[in-house]
């Protein structure tokens, strides 16, 4: 073939700098958008973050508003003598600016005292319990591997090779050493299986407690038949009465199978809202966080050197200068993305706000997009990580998306409403005949929904309800 010259037409997105800023912005997190913020803020030296209210032009630039400059005006201008005759210290007490003499504490939050875990709480035991030095060092070790439930998991050979470096010992010393342990508090920590666990918690009872025995029978040959809840076939096998049997389960139940839950610590999570829907003269109202939009402002000092500084300078400040406008009207458009995605949502679920989960209504990105005018991929980006507070709690803005099913008049329920009437017709039903999933969906299809058995059952596995016949036995 012969080198030809060819003219093509086509259409291509091109991503500008400002443009891919703003995207990566949309996408990031409360948290996340004030530490990239704070690095902005440590690297260019022409943005500044401003403590009141600022207001941007359409070029990124603040206005200063009437507001502002009057509060910026000395005092003397307002000819306000009313406090010639107070010192420093009435002054800020009056407008609440006293901060206290010293001034290294500001700005610092009051911290919690570490809270103490399960091993830290069987370490404290073992420093007051009388112990030869090898065996310290092998009890030290089967702490250190017990998990956050209490069990021990590795095997006690491992277990001696861990303390190699320090003395020679033998699976058997450590099987001795942990038995030990096992006696701390809380009782049965350490234990290899829910068997053992139970059997070292029946141990301290008294010879007296009713039914002792048949409960320590149970728990050490029965405990696969005790789980099934087989009371019949246990009250033969063991040739015990049915109270005999119900003493004996009440001791049982009164045991912990997880010993180290109530001890293990969990950080709490904070989650601050981005926005907030709130109900005003009967109509419902959507406002951002105070901390959604950082208030950045264009440094003036450095601003006014561009045009006295060198050329290499002045190249420098404006590409700054740039970066910073671009930066605070990316901000902008943030805000006001965020702000009309949660209102499109508050719009869209004003049912679930007034009467609850069964009123929500089936919601996708396609929906929200379109009222918008924006790309199901910006809303997206706008819903992950986002938190709206709602009078009935906080959410994130996903937790509001649903898919629907479609109902005998034509209409839609979405699939939250249908979890939150699966929960309610279990939780009003009668426990000893429970609601059987086809029971549920003959409810269901009475008042109006179209699902299936097997939708029906989907949903009740993933909220963890157990089938009719476990609920049976467990009541």
């Amino acid at each position: 073939m012969k080198p030809a010259l060819q003219l093509r037409v086509s259409q291509q997105l091109a991503l500008t700098p400002q443009l891919q800023q703003a995207i990566r912005l949309l996408q990031l997190s409360r948290m996340e958008l004030e530490l990239e913020l704070a690095v902005a803020l440590e690297s260019n030296p022409l943005l500044d973050m401003t403590d009141g209210d600022a207001e941007f032009d359409e070029n990124g630039e603040q206005s200063e508003t009437p507001d502002t400059a009057e509060a910026e005006a000395p005092a003397e201008a307002a000819g306000d003598d009313s406090h010639d005759d107070e010192g420093p210290l009435d002054l800020a007490l009056e407008h609440g600016d006293y901060r206290g003499a010293s001034g290294d504490d500001e700005g610092l939050e009051p911290q919690d005292a570490e809270a103490e875990d399960l091993r830290d709480h069987l370490l404290w035991q073992l420093n007051l319990t009388p112990m030869s030095p090898r065996d310290r060092a092998i009890a030290t070790a089967v702490i250190e591997a017990v998990d956050d439930d209490g069990y021990l998991g590795e095997p006690a050979e491992l277990l001696a090779q861990s303390v190699q470096s320090l003395f020679t010992v033998t699976a058997e010393e450590v099987e001795a050493v942990r038995h030990r342990v096992q006696r701390f508090d809380p009782l049965g920590v350490a234990s290899r299986n829910l068997r053992e666990c139970l059997l070292v918690q029946l141990d301290p009872c008294s010879a007296d407690t009713p039914s002792l025995d048949l409960a320590r029978t149970l728990v050490d040959h029965h405990l696969d038949q005790l789980a099934r809840n087989d009371r019949g076939k246990l009250c033969q096998k063991l040739r015990a009465s049915a109270d005999e049997l119900d003493n004996a389960i009440t001791l049982i139940r009164s045991l912990n199978p997880k010993p180290g839950a109530g001890h293990s610590v969990a950080p709490a999570e904070y989650v601050a809202p981005d926005a907030y829907a709130v109900k005003h003269n009967g109509r419902w109202q959507v406002s951002l966080s105070p901390g959604c939009q950082p208030r950045l402002s264009i440094n003036q000092h450095y601003a006014a050197l561009i045009a006295r500084a060198k050329r290499d300078d002045a190249n420098y400040l404006r590409s700054q200068l740039q970066e910073a406008r671009w930066l605070i009207k990316s901000l902008q458009t943030r805000a006001d993305t965020l702000l009309k995605v949660a209102t499109a949502i508050v719009r869209a679920q004003e049912a679930y706000l007034e009467f609850g989960p069964e009123a929500m209504r089936p919601l996708v990105l396609k929906d929200v997009a379109d009222e918008i005018g924006m790309h199901e991929s910006t809303v997206s980006r706008v819903t992950t990580r986002k938190y709206l507070h709602t009078p009935r709690g906080t959410f994130e803005f996903k937790y509001f998306f649903s898919s629907g099913v479609t109902t005998i008049d034509g209409g839609a329920a979405s699939a939250t409403a249908i979890q939150a009437m699966i929960r309610k017709l279990v939780a009003d039903e009668r426990p000893e005949r429970p609601m059987s999933d086809q029971a549920l969906t003959v409810e269901l299809n009475n008042r109006g929904i179209n699902v299936a058995r097997r939708t029906v059952a989907k949903y009740r596995e993933a909220m963890n309800i157990p089938s009719s016949n476990d609920r049976a036995r467990l009541s």
